[in-house]
């Protein structure tokens, strides 16, 4: 027997809201819903049309390539499903209008009830609303949504060294609302845009512009009320609606001695509510951030938030998880969210996608400075392209960035919009099309500042964007650590008046494989000793922090993730680059490096501890640590105490092994407090 979600419509019924709209929406007077659906899925795959098909029952975030794609073969399974689901319409709802509202469907959805497609939807990472309030009736209704991520040429990604998770792997909702009410499809938007003017320490402009569908516009107002962090009432505004053409409306407000966004030092959030009234009456409301504060970045100097320098460096991060691919839970999202916190980021670049809202709300709550991009990729290295000139495939890279921006608009942690990664010109050349794909970006928001990610020349690209990066992995695919010094200054005096930044760099690693010598390793082949993963981190790192003009620096990558076309290191079908492993289970030693270089939190941690089988008697021990020194012991025998270097880094040479097990001990003290770690070594 077929189960069925019933969703019951009781003047009890228990409401979901984002964390954004906590203490702002009563359950009394709110005007609108929003029900959760990700529960009640029945799943199959859509070739198979037998009858009496046993189904199985999912929850969402859901996707079928989870395990399959670890098995390292690059055709893994790209097809066609089907996820059902029943919906319950009460006479209640009579007057009412509802939605479904997707957080991302991978890659292509089309939307059935009861039978009938009323949409499709093109594109696996940016959100859409869809309005049902004419195709349900009164009880009963089936929901059907068919998913593919087939491989096509008219949806981004054509490539890209990560997998396409099938599925509906994010949440859907229900919407419900009056008659009236503020436009939930605009691109998938909240409906309101909260545009940023004139802000200074000392006066701050807001302009707020809704976007209403209504059926009427009799004793219709729009009032908007920004709160500030303690919820207190700091302006309000409020606008009679008096024509249905274009329905939107602007509203202008001017804040005083405006709190300032600041990052990571005092990210403050404001809260923006925007109520559609009748007769006085609530009927309608969305709650939006607002952080306001103002950036630029110069080509010498480098990032510059409210007047302020401040070094952007941080990590790429992909949304995929072991057991789980790219169906992340809000708990997965805060887990990796503690991960940036602990390693002591300033930015994160979000690749190679639009990422999930509860994710982007992290970020401006926690005050890291934000890389969105779309997935406009191409093969890097491989062979294949990620753009050929087709209407329909260009056509859908414009509806990704307009939906990327208009999803996001309101957070203040997102500086810069990405455009494209890694493509080349084996095939037709991009460059035309991304001097348009720019431009659009500049119409839909003017403010933020546009930039790519190149692996290609300095005659490549250099013109389209506002600004430009690079991914480089000197000393990984060939050419030496070293290396990255003197191809940034070159790449600055040959482009002086164009701000840089590294998109990418990183190498591959495995806790579980180590290396007393450090000798290269082949970076397609099987031993990624873990010990070369952190030489390469430690030189760049001290070539990168010299050179203010590198406006941001993005380590690739935040932890490792699935890579069907990859039969290299301990597992196939998995890039080994991340500071963490793939189930997050553990913190490589780069990760403890770069916490030592930014987290101030006082740390003290052995590097290659996980290397304890060991061959030469004669060794160095090497610490990485905040604290200005520490002090040794190896088998209970003071070694002495060693001040850090500029790297955070503090090495013990000559250090002698017995035969056996090695007690190595290292403590600091910081604040009165001693700190401690300790590893066992066995030597051979």
């Amino acid at each position: 027997m077929r189960y069925k979600n019933i969703i019951a419509v009781t003047i009890l019924l228990l409401f979901h809201f984002s964390s954004s709209m906590a203490g702002f929406l009563s359950r009394k007077d709110e005007g609108r819903q929003m029900i959760p659906l990700n529960t009640g899925w029945q799943f199959y795959f859509a070739y198979n049309f037998e009858q009496g098909i046993k189904k199985e029952q999912v929850s969402l975030p859901h996707t079928w390539n989870a395990k399959e794609v670890l098995q390292g073969i690059a055709d893994y399974k790209r097809t066609s499903a089907i996820y059902e689901n029943t919906l319950h319409v009460s006479q209640e709802w009579a007057n009412k209008r509802l939605f479904l509202h997707f957080e991302g469907v991978n890659n292509v959805a089309n939307i059935f009830v009861n039978h009938k497609m009323i949409a499709e939807h093109r594109g696996g990472y940016t959100a859409f609303s869809v309005e049902i309030t004419n195709d349900l009736k009164p009880g009963d209704n089936l929901i059907t949504v068919q998913v593919s991520n087939a491989y096509r040429l008219d949806v981004i990604p054509l490539h890209g060294d990560f997998n396409s998770y099938g599925g509906i792997h994010r949440p859907v909702s229900l919407l419900v609302t009056e008659r009236n009410c503020i436009s939930p499809l605009d691109y998938g938007s909240p409906g309101v845009y909260l545009k940023q003017k004139n802000v200074t320490q000392h006066q701050a402009e807001v302009e707020v512009l809704t976007k209403l569908s209504l059926t009427n516009r009799k004793d219709l107002r729009l009032r908007t009320t920004v709160y500030d962090q303690e919820k207190q009432q700091i302006k309000t505004i409020t606008s009679e609606i008096t024509a249905l053409e274009g329905q939107d409306v602007k509203q202008s407000l001017i804040i005083d001695k405006p709190h300032l966004w600041n990052a990571k030092a005092d990210p403050y959030l404001y809260q923006v509510k925007v109520e559609l009234l009748h007769d006085g009456n609530i009927i309608d409301q969305v709650v939006q951030p607002l952080g306001f504060r103002y950036f630029k970045v110069d080509p010498d100097k480098g990032f510059f938030l409210n007047g302020q320098y401040l070094d952007l460096y941080g990590v790429g991060r992909h949304e995929d998880l072991s057991g789980k691919g790219s169906a992340l839970g809000d708990m997965d999202q805060d887990r990796d969210m503690d991960l940036i916190k602990e390693l002591g980021a300033t930015a994160v670049r979000l690749t190679h996608y639009p990422h999930s809202q509860h994710f982007y709300d992290l970020c401006d709550r926690n005050g890291i400075v934000l890389w969105s991009e779309i997935p406009f990729v191409g093969p890097g290295g491989y062979t294949g392209t990620g753009y050929v000139k087709n209407t329909d495939l260009e056509n859908n890279i414009k509806q990704t960035l307009t939906e990327l921006i208009r999803q996001n608009y309101n957070h203040p942690s997102i500086c810069f919009w990405g455009l494209f990664n890694e493509l080349n010109f084996n095939y037709d050349d991009p460059e035309p099309f991304i001097k348009s794909l720019n431009d659009l970006a500049k119409k839909e928001d003017p403010d933020r500042l546009t930039t790519l990610a190149s692996n290609l020349e300095t005659k490549y690209f250099t013109g389209l964007t506002d600004l430009m990066a690079w991914n480089k992995y000197f000393g990984w695919y060939g050419g030496k650590f070293e290396e990255i010094g003197s191809w940034a200054d070159q790449v600055h005096q040959e482009l002086p008046a164009k701000p840089m930044a590294i998109s990418e760099y990183g190498a591959g690693a495995s806790p579980f494989k180590h290396t007393e010598k450090l000798t290269a390793p082949e970076a397609k082949g099987k031993f990624h000793p873990e010990e070369w993963q952190t030489a390469f981190h430690e030189k760049y790192w001290s070539e990168l922090k010299l050179r203010p003009f590198i406006w941001a620096k993005f380590i690739w990558v935040l932890a490792d993730f699935g890579s069907s076309i990859r039969t290299e290191g301990d597992q196939n079908g998995i890039n080994d680059k991340g500071l963490v492993t793939y189930d997050r289970k553990t913190k490589k030693d780069a990760f403890y490096f770069y916490k030592a270089n930014w987290n101030p939190v006082p740390m003290l941690y052995i590097a290659e501890r996980r290397n304890n089988i060991r061959r030469a008697a004669l060794t160095s021990v090497k610490i990485f640590t905040n604290i200005p020194s520490a002090t040794l012991w190896v088998n209970g025998k003071l070694l002495g105490t060693h001040v850090k270097n500029d790297l955070n880094t503090v090495i013990w040479s000559g250090v002698r092994l017995k035969k056996g097990q090695n007690s190595i001990v290292v403590k600091a003290v910081s604040g009165g407090k001693e700190i401690t770690d300790n590893c066992i070594w066995n030597l051979k």
